[in-house]
């Protein structure tokens, strides 16, 4: 499944309300929020993401293009898991790209599990 542009989180409010309004999910090397999209917003096709991996929290620009690279694959390859509705931030940490891509995986499996307990089962 591809990763289109309308599936990108671009605005820093889109950033802002879900930090605020979202659920926040601990997955170790990385954090996952997620909250619903407002019920005024245009309805896409989808859920929407948005990928961020600071220089304090990650390091320089290379670790964190490979950090976010990694996220971006786990989300395109496991979008059909997430609520349509859904806004989702994948925050890297510094320990991400020392895990394994399988167990990134695993761990995005998990939350969305956990976040997503109808949408998991379909």
């Amino acid at each position: 499944m591809r990763f289109r542009a309308a599936s990108h989180l671009r605005r820093p409010s889109e950033f802002t309300r879900i930090r605020s309004e979202g659920r926040r999910y601990q997955c170790g090397g990385f954090v996952l929020w997620a909250a619903n999209r407002p019920e005024d917003a245009i309805a896409e096709a989808g859920p929407r993401a948005g990928f961020v991996a600071s220089k304090a929290a990650v390091g320089n620009a290379v670790v964190r293009n490979r950090a976010k690279r990694r996220l971006r694959e786990v989300f395109r390859n496991h979008q059909n898991l997430v609520s349509p509705r859904s806004d989702l931030i994948l925050q890297a940490r510094r320990s991400l790209n020392g895990l394994e891509y399988a167990e990134i995986e695993k761990r995005f499996l998990k939350a969305c599990a956990d976040l997503f307990p109808a949408s998991a089962s379909s």
